[in-house]
């Protein structure tokens, strides 16, 4: 068996039996390299290497999760929250709750497409809005498997469909950019021409979402979530005020710098400087935060070192050239085989901006062999690309909403947010991606 598919379905099998992603990710690793004929030595090493990839990434969330606590303890979420919970009790059930429940599927999904262009901040606001609406969710009976989709729907879309904040770095940067560098005039093309038919099948895994798999309740437990998130945090007009300060600062210096780290902190310490955060609490905080994200951080980490393994490994190419041998003159096969090993190339690495550089100068040549069109040409690195970006366990489209939703121990990463966005987005992605190459 390939290396590079008998270590991905390693790691998805043992995530799948609930061992941690960390876990996961390492021995899923270590069997890709030991099935490639690499020593233990040598795969250890390379995984070791990878490692250091993902300390900038780890360093960012662990900063941003002490931002966000600041944020928690000055309680605008929660003013937030507390305005939801007031509408709620004014309502009977029926049309009023479900109109309250849609209303917050649609805050959360425009702030979702909001931290990809308008304020660039990814999976950074879900730790700091998420939470408090927990209890609101709860009253509402609310399936947070359905806010996993709609967050993650918010966090993968405008990236491979509008060309502005990540979507700019990822459709124009790396996507155009690599397909160039690999024969393809990228120079004249729309981009969003290319990617509409897959942010489509996108759209319409949201619906299902939203209308079929998840429209009916689901109950949780309360007492839970009232000793986990303080539903009673106080407030006021200063703290609110001081917290819009403190986000509006992060964001400018984030933009400013180009550094998440250095963006948070400013933040939390003009929390610290208003009396928000007391310099006695700082430390706590800092810590408190610093752990909320850290898995994240952690799972990143690995998920580089899975990655580098991979790439020594040298059966990515081998991967791709079995496919070829299998396809012959069909289009249509051909296609298909390579989204699929998009996806499980995805799956591992859990990045699709790592994952076009190395399909790109696979799959250019191939693609322009077989006859198919510049246009198409994007849309399938582009859709391969995405794939699996949605529904990895890796993936920080999948960890962030898992980081919100978790709190209390209630929503389990593998079943409840990686099954669902897998079930709900790569299927629909590997249809209208393919239709994409074929039409256009």
């Amino acid at each position: 068996m390939n290396a590079v598919v008998a270590a991905v379905l390693i790691m998805l099998v043992l995530s799948l039996c609930r061992i941690h992603v960390v876990v996961a990710l390492i021995i899923g690793a270590i069997s890709g390299g030991l099935v490639a004929g690499m020593s233990l030595e040598t795969t250890i090493n390379a995984f070791n290497t990878g490692l250091g990839g993902g300390a900038t990434v780890a360093l960012s969330y662990a900063t941003l999760g002490a931002f966000a606590v600041a944020i928690g303890k000055s309680g605008l979420a929660h003013a937030l929250a507390d305005k939801a919970l007031t509408i709620v009790g004014r309502q009977e059930e029926g049309g009023a709750a479900t109109g309250i429940r849609f209303m917050i599927i649609g805050l959360l999904l425009a702030i979702a497409i909001s931290s990809q262009n308008i304020l660039p901040i990814h999976i950074a606001f879900i730790p700091l809005v998420v939470p408090p609406l927990l209890y609101v969710m709860a009253k509402l009976n609310m399936d947070r498997r359905l806010v996993a989709c709609v967050l993650t729907f918010g966090l993968i879309t405008p990236y491979m469909f509008l060309p502005v904040g990540f979507g700019g770095i990822y459709l124009n940067e790396i996507l155009l950019a690599n397909v160039g560098d690999n024969g393809v005039d990228a120079s004249e093309l729309n981009v969003m021409s290319a990617m509409a038919l897959p942010a489509l099948g996108m759209f319409i895994g949201l619906l299902i979402a939203v209308f079929f798999s998840y429209r009916g309740g689901r109950g949780y437990d309360m007492k839970l979530i009232e000793r986990t998130e303080r539903v009673d945090v106080k407030y006021s007009p200063k703290t609110l005020v001081m917290a819009l300060v403190a986000i509006a600062v992060a964001f400018v210096v984030q933009l400013w710098l180009g550094s998440m780290i250095l963006g948070a902190l400013a933040g939390f310490v003009l929390f610290n400087i208003s009396g928000v955060v007391k310099w006695k609490e700082a430390d706590d905080l800092f810590t408190e935060g610093m752990k909320m994200l850290a898995m994240i951080g952690f799972i990143m980490i690995a998920a580089n070192g899975f990655a580098e393994v991979m790439r020594e490994t040298g059966e990515i190419a081998s991967l791709v050239e079995g496919s070829v041998a299998a396809i012959g003159d069909n289009k249509a096969l051909a296609a298909l085989l390579m989204l699929v090993v998009g996806l499980l190339i995805t799956m591992g690495i859990g990045s699709s901006f790592s994952t076009i550089p190395i399909i790109a100068a696979l799959y250019v040549p191939l693609a322009l062999q077989l006859g198919f069109s510049p246009l198409a040409i994007v849309a399938l690195v582009g859709t391969a690309g995405a794939l699996g970006d949605a529904g990895s366990p890796a993936s920080d489209s999948t960890l962030g909403p898992t980081a919100g939703l978790n709190v209390d121990g209630q929503h389990n990463h593998i079943w409840d947010t990686v099954v669902p966005t897998f079930l709900h987005y790569n299927l629909p992605l590997l249809v209208f991606g393919w239709l994409a190459a074929m039409v256009l």
